[in-house]
């Protein structure tokens, strides 16, 4: 933070300005053919010498973050708040004040100004008032340059400062040098975006927003002189942080100054002065924890966006470049949030659960075909705010609930993880026609002596068996949610294809029980299509926004486009996807996802579903899964359609044997499910393709089936029946 101009030791200023006075004494006495030849010279050898920052400056400006409309912002980030704007966008009152206030003759020299030196070292010596400093706006831009010039070091950088008559001679010649580059336009402008004008505000565009809150091209004439007449002594005469009375008397200094140029009449200069001091002062967000006013829930977004920042090497080769980067570069960053889909989730999370519950539902939305994360929701403030006691994680957190990583690894799915075993089915050749007569338990090939075994075999069995068991095929299987169904179609699978059809599809096992289980020993992971492994909303919506999007991968994705400070696009946000399913396979999945839902698969052969409320809900085609784990621990729902895929999961996050219940799931559902209907909401209705009729099958049951018994819903989908001890154990003792 650079500190106001300290007046030098008398003794020091004595000598500096003896040197320096001898110095202008005699250049000036030199005949005018030889003074410009010396000042030609100089300037010559100076532009040789000129640091590439003075070339082409790179100074630290904050980075926009803006919702996928553009012109919502989110945040910003920064080192130093501070954007560059053009000389038309900055008030021509400002442009006078300024040059009024610190260098008048500013537009007649040649970068120093010789009798404006002479006339402040005589006044320095002579003591008694504010030290003068004789330097001119050119010299100023160069001091300001080489001080906060990141490519030089801390030494380099004091140097710039130092009160010596080498550094004041190299500053003269610099700024020479640039003179005969530069328009002097060009340096005003330079200028005026580099000058720190207190309260942390660098730059005119900065010190309009932070005193007024407007725009720099519309600062008034008093405004405009009370910002100019900061930068003498910036935290000192700051209106907000300082002295007003001084800053009114600086700003009066200021209006005198432009009307003695000219600039304003005399008039004009006391109507100014008779005005008001009237400040509306606007601080700028840093960081994720600064969102916009009212939108804390924005934050767990805005992190996993920075998270996604750090990891691109566009922006540096280490993190710590690319952390650099995003603070001080001034990038203009157009996200993939939606506001209104944002809006909708977060009502529908904090609906199901209040911000103090224990519990949470995170909810995610993607859209299939890019994977743009569209929405991040969940019933917490994005806050490093204190809890109270006994409260770890609510109402405030900045854990990543909703995409997982650092210390969370994310909740059990339950049977939504149904569908990559239905698809890995698929993908091997079985029709969605294959059938089974599921029974109430089903015996398996593992070992258990856990209460409820099947002489000594692990046996899941059906929550329902009246509604569930009998003979099913995949559209009714998945459509009831038939345990014993899935878990055969696993063991003619394989059950080490489902687990590796889960990871193609993007799911990521972050809790180290699970990863040890997909690596060592996945072929013998039978409870893997129940949703035993713990995942999260995002990847789980993203996992079935790829079927949604006939079988294509698409790596979620924070940002629509990156804009550097000189206008480039920056070449990310591009969606990063590939084929991973047979289009054939996916459509054949998604036919059979229409049946939990309430609505009817191309081939007549859905019977019941666990979440038929969201038919009548999304009122447009719509598939979708729900998941139950053991004893309802939790409770999820992740549905789709061809323009959106929403996960919702209901769950404490800090203790797994916290129950949610059966009867949250209904809400889930709902919740899910009106975040879908905003989400296409004015989009053209888009319907399914059928899958073809080799890998539809042929459906022929050997009995008919009876009609769906009307159950409450949230009785529907108790997916799984597995002993505590059992399901430990399959996990590799890692997780109950």
């Amino acid at each position: 933070m650079p500190s106001p101009r300290t007046p030098l030791s008398r003794l020091f200023t004595v000598l500096l300005t003896g040197l320096l006075a001898g110095l202008v004494l005699a250049v000036a006495a030199l005949p005018g053919n030889l003074l410009g030849g010396f000042v030609t010279k100089s300037v010559l050898g100076a532009y040789a010498e000129l640091p590439d920052a003075l070339r082409t400056p790179a100074q630290p400006q904050r980075s926009y973050l803006y919702a996928n409309d553009g012109k919502t912002l989110i945040t910003t980030f920064y080192d130093v708040n501070r954007t560059d704007v053009p000389l038309a966008e900055i008030a021509p009152v400002m442009r006078q004040a300024i040059v009024a206030a610190e260098d008048r003759r500013f537009y007649s020299h040649g970068g120093a100004d010789l009798r404006g030196i002479a006339r402040a070292l005589v006044a320095n010596v002579k003591g008694g008032g504010t030290e003068q400093g004789g330097s001119t706006l050119t010299m100023q831009y160069v001091r300001n340059v080489l001080k906060t010039d990141p490519t030089r070091t801390a030494e380099e950088r004091q140097a710039a400062t130092e009160q010596t008559v080498g550094r004041k001679l190299q500053e003269i010649r610099y700024a020479g040098a640039l003179e005969k580059t530069l328009s002097k336009d060009e340096i005003l402008n330079r200028y005026l975006n580099i000058a720190y004008f207190g309260s942390g505000a660098y730059g005119v565009a900065a010190a309009s927003q932070r005193y007024f809150g407007k725009a720099p091209a519309d600062l008034t004439l008093s405004e405009a002189a009370l910002i100019a007449g900061l930068v003498q002594s910036p935290d000192e005469y700051s209106p907000i942080d300082g002295d007003q009375d001084k800053a009114l008397a600086r700003r009066a200094y200021v209006l005198d100054s432009m009307a003695d140029t000219g600039a304003i009449t005399a008039q004009q200069a006391a109507a100014a002065k008779a005005e008001k001091l009237t400040l509306h002062p606007t601080a700028q967000p840093n960081g994720c924890t600064a969102v916009a006013q009212g939108h804390d829930d924005w934050g767990f977004f805005c992190d996993y966006l920075r998270q996604w920042w750090l990891r691109q090497p566009e922006f540096g080769n280490t993190v710590k470049e690319r952390e650099q980067a995003l603070r001080r570069g001034g990038y203009t960053v157009v996200t993939t949030l939606d506001p209104k889909i944002q809006q909708t989730a977060q009502q529908q999370a904090t609906k199901v659960y209040g911000y103090d519950n224990k519990r949470a539902l995170p909810i995610a939305a993607v859209e299939p075909g890019t994977g743009r994360v569209l929405a991040m929701a969940v019933n917490r403030h994005y806050s490093l705010a204190d809890n109270p006691a006994g409260q770890a994680n609510h109402p405030n957190t900045v854990n990543p609930l909703i995409s997982g990583g650092a210390s969370v690894a994310g909740y059990q799915a339950g049977s939504t993880f149904k569908l990559f075993t239905m698809l890995a089915a698929l993908e091997a050749g079985k029709p969605l026609a294959t059938g089974f007569d599921a029974p109430a338990k089903l015996p398996t090939r593992y070992a258990s002596d856990a209460e409820g075994n099947c002489d000594g075999k692990w046996c899941p069995g059906n929550a329902n068996p009246e509604w569930m068991d009998g003979y099913r095929m995949m559209w009714d299987g998945f459509g009831r949610s038939v345990n014993t169904y899935f878990v055969w179609l696993a063991e003619q699978v394989g059950e080490d294809k489902v687990v590796e059809m889960a990871q193609r599809l993007g799911i990521t096992f972050r809790a180290g029980a699970d990863a040890d289980f997909a690596k060592n020993d996945a072929a013998n992971w039978g409870a893997f299509t129940l949703g035993v492994a713990a995942t999260t909303p995002l990847d789980l919506a993203n996992a079935y926004a790829t079927v949604a999007a006939e079988g294509t991968y698409c790596t979620p994705q924070p940002v629509v486009s990156v804009t550097a400070a000189n206008g480039d696009k920056v070449d990310v946000g591009q969606p990063s996807c590939k084929k991973v399913l047979d289009t054939d396979v996916a459509r054949a999945a998604t036919d059979a996802a229409r049946c939990p839902v309430g609505q009817q698969s191309a081939y007549g052969q859905c019977n019941g579903g666990t979440a038929t409320s969201v038919n009548r809900i999304v009122g447009r085609p719509v598939a979708g899964k729900t998941g139950s784990s053991e004893q309802n621990a939790t409770e999820t729902f992740v549905g789709f359609t061809p323009q959106a895929a929403v996960a919702g999961i209901a769950a404490n996050p800090d203790d797994s044997t916290d129950l949610v219940g059966s009867a949250v799931q209904a809400r889930v559902i709902d919740a899910v499910a009106r975040t879908i209907r905003t989400a296409v909401d004015g989009k053209p209705v888009k319907d399914f393709t059928a899958p073809s009729r080799e890998l539809a099958g042929d459906p022929q049951r050997p009995q008919p089936q009876p009609s769906p018994s009307p159950r409450p819903q949230q009785n529907q989908n108790q997916d799984q029946n597995l002993p505590g001890d059992l399901l430990r154990w399959l996990q590799g003792r890692g997780r109950g």
